[in-house]
Formats: structure tokens, sequence, C-alpha cells
């Protein structure tokens, strides 16, 4: 199947607190290669790389990945492995430093709280423009409306700004719209450890009708282990940016996942491999 999703050697360099080259000349460097159309000459990765600079912080390194349609994928790591960043790229946030991505339909993504909400629009504001931008018309969204406000739990705040909302309201509001809304893909970043635990076990049996009867893709970050290997079909282990694990089921995910961090996955999950 050919798949809907296609990092190619992704790489994302981030550096700290410098803003060009540090020396003047290959700051013109660039700039006349820039002019000419060939490639940056300071910017290259890996070892042929012309010099080393510094606070250069590498936070992904050489992503390829492959996700179909239908697909629930999963992607572990500990903080600062590069889970974030490579989501904010998948959607469209942030550019790579190097490599390519092609994505085949509408992306949803829900990276923190509140993503993509204007603070100073009211809720029922916020649905109708996340819609557009998704490219539905006000028809289309008018008719998914009442169900959107039915699922969020907050009709009587849905005229009132966004920026007066609780981070609990935001999440309720933000993922109400996202799983309801017409896209093919949908991203969620640890969208779920805000709120009760009511709505979060509601936000997991929507995520698995949308995978189910839906068959939208969806890529799930958290460290929610037990959420993870109920809801994704396949996943992969963020290391210091890069992949260091590819499975092909949930639970041998999981299982690989807490074995690097040394926890017995019997007595974490409570149950035989």
């Amino acid at each position: 199947m050919e798949p809907v999703i296609s990092i190619n050697h992704i790489w994302k360099e981030y550096r700290l607190g410098v803003i060009n080259n540090g020396r003047l000349y290959r700051d013109f460097q660039s700039l006349w290669a820039r002019m000419r159309g060939r490639e940056d000459p300071w910017s290259k990765i890996g070892e042929d790389s012309k010099f080393d600079r510094k606070g250069r912080f590498w936070a992904l390194r050489d992503i390829t990945l492959d996700i179909t349609q239908g697909q629930t994928v999963g992607i572990l790591g500990s903080n600062g492995a590069g889970k974030s960043t490579l989501l904010k790229i998948i959607s469209r946030i942030t550019a790579p430093t190097k490599g390519t991505i092609a994505i085949k339909g509408k992306v949803t993504s829900l990276l923190e709280v509140g993503t993509g909400f204007h603070q100073e629009l009211t809720g029922r504001e916020n649905v109708f423009l996340n819609g557009a931008i998704l490219g539905m018309s006000r028809r289309e969204i008018e008719k998914k409306f009442d169900e959107i406000v039915a699922f969020s739990e907050i009709e009587k705040f849905i005229d009132t700004p966004v920026k007066r909302y609780s981070s609990g309201m935001k999440v309720r509001l933000a993922f109400s719209v996202a799983a309801h809304l017409d896209s093919e893909i949908l991203i969620t970043d640890e969208v779920l450890a805000v709120g009760d635990v009511a709505f979060r076990q509601k936000c997991l049996n929507k995520m698995e009708e949308v995978r189910n009867y839906e068959g939208r893709t969806i890529l799930f970050v958290s460290h929610n282990i037990k959420a993870i290997e109920r809801l994704c079909t396949n996943g992969i282990i963020l290391t210091d940016g890069a992949i260091t694990g590819q499975y092909d089921s949930a639970k041998a995910l999981v299982s690989a996942y807490l074995a690097l961090q040394g926890i017995n996955r019997k007595k974490y999950i409570g149950d035989e491999e």
C-alpha cells in the first residue's frame, strides 16, 4: 500500500544562541551560494561538514519512515528524544534542515493545549476558523458543529473568548474539533495529559472509533503506555533524535520501550508476555 506519509532522511538542526555562521566570510559564502542556486557550503550534514559549529544541536538525525493509511503509529521516547520536533515537521510547523517529506491528505494537529486557536476569538469562532483552515465550507462545519460542541461538554462557554478557557477546556474543544472535522491524518502529542479521567477515556474511545470506522491515520505521542498499547497498530522508538526501534505491533513497541527503561512489563502493565 502506498504511504500517506513518506519521510525520507529527515535531519533537523537547532543552533543554541546562534543566528548565523559565526564568521562574516562564511555568511557571505552562504549568501553567494544561495544567489547562484547552489548548496550552502556551510550547511552540510554529517562527516563531510566543513566545520562543527558551536551550539549545534541535532534534534532529528536521518529519520526515514513510511506510514500507510489507517495506521495508528505510536511514537515513544524519553524527553528530548525528538518526538515533538518530528510531529512539528509532519504538521508543517517547522521545516527540516535536510531531507524530504511527502503527505497525502489533510492534517489536523494537536501538539499542545489550544493549538491552532486564536485566543481573542470565541470557541464558536475558532471551530469555524479551524474548519476553514482544513478547507471545509461553512455549511460542512455547521453540520458538525452541534456534535463538536456536545462532545467537548463546554456548551455554556462556546461564545466566550478562548483566552478565558482553562487548559482543560481548551483541550476539550481542540480535541473535539480535530476528531470531528474532516481530515485524513490526526496528529496528537500528549494532549490527553490534561483534563479529567472521564474525558480522557472519552477521547480514547473516540480515537478508536476514528481509527476503526473512518480509516484515518493517527500519529500518537504519549507517555501513557497503556493508551499506546490500546490504540496503536505499530510504532517507533526515538533516542537522541534517531529511530532506534521500529515495531509491527503496539505490544512489541511497549515491551521494547519498557525494557530500555529497565522496567518490568508484567509489574508495570500487569499482564503476561
